[in-house]
């Protein structure tokens, strides 16, 4: 052993009897706890923030889109879209479709007409087969659509077809007469409803209502039939008998106008007289009433067009009708209606009286739309 190395000294034996004393109590030393953390508030603001900042650039996008929409859809564009036939043959179909209640004759249908016009005039246009899926609209709106394709077939010359989608009634029954004495030309699917020949001003009395809530109407008019029609109160017969009388003005003006494109009933008013009660008819019924040519789809009304036209389907494009695509389009990647959901407009046209030629108790809520 190592003589330098130190030996822990050992403890030295007691004494007999005696005890050791009690080693000290031993304290443990913790370690200092760490500091408490408080909520992340900063964190948490700077967050809710962000997502503010992202959700009102989002918003204003959306904003953009639909403002552009809207403001485009007033000078759309129109473009074609090839739907059969031959795409590269020169002469040209054009289907114009009309959906959607009417309220006027403007808008994007007006502009199908005019880009119609223009195709012919290059000697491009062959034939036009109208495509509609509408219950109707205002008197108008219908006589002035009506109006237009008259016009256009009468400059052209050019043949024109119908072909009716899942429901062409009332004002839509009444543009497809646009056909005239062509025989041949109207084409109903299986399934649609067609007819509703008639007119409706729709009232509603809510006077009982309004009492109910304490409001009383206090209008200050020139004249007593100044406010006729007024949901306030009840309709007096004076009132009823000078809107009766306009209602059955517009019903022989719908009349005349489907005996110009039904010869039949220019032959048999009373058979006229016997349909025009604003009931909808099935296609079928509607054949055999003889409202319509034909049970048939879009294809068979081509077909008809065609041979109208004296081509082949070997010789024609059949092309659509379609609006240019809106920002909102682009951005969605779908196609984005601009239609104005509720509005002061639309509001005020509901509470004022008006004819329409519309297969439905509800005056329309928003306005026409042709895709």
């Amino acid at each position: 052993m190592d003589p330098n190395s130190q030996v822990p000294p050992q403890p030295q034996p007691l004494p007999y009897g005696q005890a050791r004393p009690a080693a000290p109590p031993v304290t443990a030393v913790l370690a200092p706890s760490p500091p408490t953390r408080g909520f992340p508030w900063a964190r948490l603001i700077a967050a809710l923030l962000g997502a503010a900042l992202l959700l009102s650039l989002l918003s204003n996008v959306v904003l953009v889109g639909l403002t552009a929409g809207t403001m485009a859809d007033t000078e759309k564009r129109v473009q074609e879209k090839f739907i059969m036939h031959n795409q590269a043959a020169p002469n040209k179909i054009a289907v114009l479709s009309l959906e959607g209640v009417i309220l006027d004759g403007e808008g994007f249908f007006k502009r199908q007409i005019d880009r119609a016009r223009q195709d012919a005039q290059r000697g491009k246009l062959k034939a036009i087969v109208l495509r509609i899926n509408s219950p109707g609209g205002t008197i108008t709106g219908s006589d002035d659509m009506y109006h237009q394709l008259r016009k256009l077939v009468a400059e052209t010359n050019l043949p024109l077809v119908v072909s009716m989608g899942p429901m062409a009634a009332s004002g839509g029954y009444y543009v497809a007469m646009a056909v005239g004495d062509q025989p041949g030309t109207i084409f109903a699917e299986r399934s649609t409803w067609t007819g509703s020949i008639g007119v409706i001003i729709p009232h509603y009395d809510l006077s009982e209502l309004l009492n109910n809530w304490g409001v009383q109407e206090d209008s200050i008019a020139s004249h007593r039939l100044k406010g006729m029609g007024s949901f306030a109160r009840k309709m007096t017969e004076e009132e009823r008998a000078i809107f009766q009388a306009l209602v059955d003005e517009a019903f022989e003006q719908f009349k005349e106008v489907v005996r110009s494109g039904r010869p039949a009933f220019r032959q048999d008013p009373d058979a006229l007289n016997r349909l025009a009660t604003g009931q909808v008819f099935s296609a079928e019924q509607a054949r055999k009433l003889g409202l319509i040519d034909h049970i048939g789809f879009l294809e068979d009304a081509v077909d008809r067009a065609i041979e109208l036209a004296g081509l082949t389907k070997d010789d024609v494009c059949v092309v659509k009708y379609k609006p240019e695509p809106t920002l909102m389009d682009l951005l969605l990647g779908v196609s984005a209606r601009t239609r104005p959901a509720l509005s002061l407009e639309t509001l005020l046209d509901v509470a004022t009286p008006r004819a329409y030629y519309l297969c439905t108790w509800l005056p329309p809520l928003a306005s026409s739309y042709t895709r």
